[in-house]
């Protein structure tokens, strides 16, 4: 395996000897030069990252049988009376807090027409839209649309039409495969009957059979090239190329679309990419590697710190992102599938209040919520331990893997009326457990989760301006 040392020696020996390369055949055709192939690699492996990423899940969820993370074939919806364990590893920093529902969606032959139940105003849901370029274009639900029953169409890039009788709204996918992620609040776990209620009345159908209509004729097979995380390292501008055929450019992606194509990838290319000599490709790598670091540098550096946790505003809509790709890519690599800050909101941190790496084989921490300074929302909040390394939930001997508000009943407050939540790899004892949220024994990443956040004060939003803020994680004494 080449490490990036070198791969660094193998782009200075290429370019020092470019005449010996005789690269003029594919310079004639466009081909830019090597510093520059390098830097567009960059800027196209932070635009193609959560395209890819994306990828792999829908393959994953919706196309390899064997995957073990298999959920439905495209267009069904797979309903989950469970949520997430340390056993779902399909998606960073999973969701614990509401079992999901699961629906991918081909859009090429035609809409899809999603019905949701009445549900109880009390219990909050969420149906966010999802398509292949990490956009998140719509949403149905307590926040969006209200408790009451409703039709609503999803439509892929070509569609045209006039929206059919009893449709609410329709909302249009930049990409033609789409990902449909609902979310059922669970208050407890003997609350799991009442949600797989909820979710059985979720439907998805096609709009021809909404409309008790002739199906169009079906779709060609897309030929969907197998992936996992090494493929994904090795192959990543292959799948790059792949995926952009379903995804139209947009008006802020000609630019990066127009320079991909000039080293073999998406539509418009003049060559393929996988034909290129062995020292492009070692270029492009560094071009990855300066990519990927500079993502990692955007999560950690992103949004604004508060007592150690930083919050961000990571993700949104086409015209949300308008062209940054790097705060697209960010999003992605701290938590994909996240929710607009209308949505939710997610203080993360790996970082106490000192500013030190939090790590549970090191120390044990507490959190502390002032009396009446508990997350501010209309729905609920959570925090949720991952491990440090994966940013996966971690196996622990209560199986507990958060700490929401609906436990709050079950909870210990301080005499001053605060919450102290112990944070630890072994049991704080008995008369602390009921507090206690697992950590690894190891380096430690948490997330807060604010549903449906207030808007009126105080309130985390706007975000780096809202009156709360998260109290920072303190080492125990």
């Amino acid at each position: 395996m080449l490490t990036k040392r070198d791969l660094l020696r193998s782009a200075a020996a290429f370019a020092a000897g470019l005449a010996l390369a005789k690269p003029s055949s594919l310079m004639a055709k466009g081909y830019p030069d090597i510093i520059e192939a390098k830097d567009i690699a960059e800027e196209g492996f932070i635009y193609g990252l959560p395209i890819v990423m994306n990828y792999g899940i829908m393959y994953e969820f919706a196309i390899d049988k064997s995957s073990g993370q298999f959920k439905a074939p495209f267009n069904q919806i797979k309903n989950l009376s469970h949520v997430a364990t340390y056993e779902d590893t399909a998606v960073v920093t999973p969701n614990s807090d509401t079992p999901y529902s699961i629906l991918w969606v081909d859009l090429r032959a035609e809409p899809m027409v999603l019905s949701v139940p009445a549900v109880d105003p009390k219990r909050y849901y969420a149906v966010q839209l999802i398509d292949g370029n990490a956009f998140n274009y719509g949403y149905i639900g307590s926040r969006a649309t209200g408790s009451e029953a409703g039709d609503y169409m999803v439509a892929g890039p070509d569609w045209t039409g006039a929206t059919p009788a009893g449709v609410s709204n329709v909302f249009r996918s930049t990409t033609q495969f789409s990902f449909v992620l609902y979310r059922t609040q669970l208050f407890d776990p003997g609350d799991i009957d009442n949600v797989m209620k909820v979710q059985a009345g979720y439907e998805a159908q096609p709009l021809s059979a909404y409309l008790k209509q002739p199906a169009p004729p079906a779709s060609p097979p897309a030929n969907f090239p197998k992936i996992d995380k090494e493929l994904a390292k090795t192959n990543f501008f292959d799948y790059l190329d792949f995926c952009l055929q379903f995804a139209p450019a947009l008006d802020s992606e000609r630019d990066i679309r127009a320079k991909l194509a000039r080293i073999g990838v998406g539509p418009g290319k003049t060559f393929n990419f996988k034909d290129l000599p062995l020292e492009h490709k070692a270029e492009i790598l560094v071009g990855m590697k300066q990519g990927e670091r500079k993502i990692d540098e955007a999560v950690a550096k992103g949004g604004v710190s508060l007592n150690g946790w930083q919050v961000n505003s990571f993700f949104g809509n086409a015209a949300f992102y308008n062209g940054d790709w790097l705060k697209r890519a960010a999003g992605a690599k701290a938590g994909i599938y996240g929710n607009d800050s209308v949505e939710a909101v997610y203080p993360i941190t790996r970082v106490d209040d000192a500013g030190k790496t939090l790590d549970g084989a090191q120390h044990n921490y507490t959190l502390t919520f002032p009396a009446d300074q508990l997350p501010p929302v209309n729905a609920f909040w959570s925090v949720t331990m991952y491990d440090g390394k994966t940013q996966l939930l971690i196996k622990n001997p209560i199986n507990r893997y958060l700490i929401n508000s609906p436990m709050l009943p079950t909870m210990k407050k301080n005499a001053d009326g605060s919450l102290t939540l112990y944070i630890q790899h072994t049991s704080p004892g008995a008369d602390k457990e009921a507090n206690w949220l697992p950590a690894p024994d190891g380096p430690i990443y948490m997330v807060m989760r604010l549903y449906w956040p207030k808007t009126e004060a105080p309130s985390i939003l706007p975000i780096g301006t809202g009156a709360w803020q998260p109290p920072g994680i303190t080492v125990a004494q």
